[in-house]
């Protein structure tokens, strides 16, 4: 995977089609639609790929620069709708250097917006001013009703995200991810064009149009902003222009740097920095399955077979200040993001996709799902819900889940030992079932914890074998019957 830089605003190395008339045409005031976009998809798919340049301006955009330039509070789209969501525009920068056309829809037809640079307030000398006046939007991102913060925003290639509850923001979604886990193959497609609409007080429909090297696609994003989080309803239709090796659909993309149990990792003074600390899968069987994120020492993918998944999603399930003592950028308030889809998938896999890091600046994880049928030419729907929230776990979930995961050294020199802590565990009796790969089990053992309320805790000592990693999975059960989350983890690799 491409390693991101997080203050960058990912996407100048992603290419885009010159449109051709027709889809201009679109924006000019026209009628517009679900289904004339899907066409514009389906049409583009079958032109050729085409490259355009980067704006010149804005390699001068540099990280100072852009958040230097203020947009101006009464230029904020809807801001005439006292209490109502309104929006705001980026500008160009070095690191998001092609323009995306937006336009406004209003009782079906769409108004092309024209960017101003007046829109931004700039000091003396700053980059951002001298764009000029036909430089076009990077992106957008969508204000609460007190224009004191937003909850949704686009930048950069097809990547969008959302803030927890408490108003931060930490991993990100995008539309497609391709050949993320082949080495030097991975592809980032592109939002071209959007077209907003306002549906209500706190929710906005963006519509958008899609285009890469492999894949054109239309998406609509219908979008709502509540108590518990942010909400949206996606519906795509993909167009592949050739076969593609590695199709993610409802990819995200998180950080992780290390955590308690992977303390030796950091270089920080923070005891753990991480955006997401959690892989969970919600099973069609009503099997809940984690894995633990880790920092590995070289790429690695993690693949679960799956036939009709009820659910995905990587969780920030440490929510404790204390685990971070981060007084800044507040680790412990970022969301966890759960992709529930509308349809059954059928077989395939999620992937888990992670490379080392060693900054807090570098997201290195990606999660997906990739459907086992060969990806040819031709069309794919896809519909799903995302719940950006601060969930620790699926709301469905009624099994005992981790709370905590520690590493250290066992009896004997060579030994590692893991400590896994479940919480909600309310059975009598809780048994220990244990697999691992590529090592051996010494010694288990498993105890309620004194004082803790339904927590009980699991102590592996394990021996590795070779240089990889040691893969252990462990369950609580009475009997037959599973009480706890399936977890999967890996040591060392």
């Amino acid at each position: 995977m491409t390693m991101i830089d997080r203050r960058a605003m990912i996407a100048a190395s992603s290419a885009a089609l010159l449109l051709p008339r027709p889809l201009m045409a679109q924006s000019r005031g026209e009628a517009f639609s679900w289904d004339a976009l899907v066409a514009m998809a389906q049409r583009l798919a079958r032109a050729p790929f085409k490259e355009t340049p980067l704006h010149p301006g804005a390699a001068k955009v540099d990280y100072d620069a852009l958040h230097q330039a203020r947009f101006r509070e009464e230029r904020t789209l809807w801001s005439d709708l006292p209490g109502h969501t309104g929006i705001r525009f980026f500008p160009l920068s070095a690191n998001a250097a092609q323009p995306v056309s937006i336009a406004i829809v209003e009782n079906g037809r769409a108004t092309p917006l024209r960017y101003d640079p007046s829109m931004f307030d700039t000091p003396p000398g700053n980059a951002v001013a001298a764009l000029g006046p036909d430089a076009g939007f990077a992106g957008f991102r969508i204000m609460n009703a007190a224009r004191d913060g937003d909850w949704l925003s686009f930048l950069g290639a097809s990547y969008f995200r959302a803030p927890s509850p408490q108003k931060q923001f930490g991993l990100s979604a995008r539309a497609v991810a391709i050949n993320t886990s082949i080495a030097g193959k991975e592809e980032f497609p592109r939002f071209t064009h959007f077209w907003l609409e306002r549906t209500g007080a706190d929710s906005v429909t963006v519509h958008a149009l899609l285009d890469g090297a492999s894949i054109t696609g239309a998406f609509r994003f219908v979008s709502q902003l509540g108590p518990q989080g942010v909400r949206q309803d996606v519906t795509a239709a993909l167009f592949p222009r050739r076969p593609i090796e590695e199709l993610g659909l409802m990819p995200m993309t998180s950080m992780f740097w290390y955590d308690e149990a992977n303390r030796t990792q950091g270089t920080d003074w923070r005891p753990e920095i991480h955006d997401s600390d959690m892989l969970a899968i919600a099973s069609a069987n009503g099997t809940a399955h984690c894995r633990p994120l880790t920092n590995p020492a070289a790429p690695r993918v993690d693949v679960f077979a799956e036939r009709d998944p009820a659910g995905f999603g990587l969780l920030q399930r440490d929510r404790d200040f204390s685990h971070y003592q981060d007084d800044g950028v507040f680790y412990d308030r970022r969301p966890s993001l759960w992709a529930t889809p509308s349809k059954r998938l059928g077989p395939g896999e999620v992937r888990l996709y992670a490379f080392p890091t060693d900054s807090e600046y570098t997201d290195n994880i990606a999660a997906y799902w990739t459907p086992a049928a060969s990806v040819r030419p031709g069309r794919i729907d896809a519909s799903y819900r995302l719940d950006w929230s601060a969930a620790q776990r699926p709301a469905s979930a009624a099994t005992a889940w981790v709370a905590d995961i520690w590493r250290g050294r066992g009896d004997q020199e060579g030994q590692d030992r893991l400590v896994v802590d479940f919480a909600d565990v309310t059975e009598a009796k809780s048994e220990i079932w244990t697999d691992v790969a590529h090592g051996a089990l010494l010694k288990k053992a498993g105890y309620p914890v004194l004082g803790q309320r339904n927590l009980f805790r699991v102590v592996l000592d394990v021996a590795r074998h070779g240089g990889g990693a040691t893969d252990i999975r462990v369950q609580l059960r009475s009997g037959d019957r599973p009480i706890s989350e399936y977890v999967h983890y890996p040591l060392g690799g």
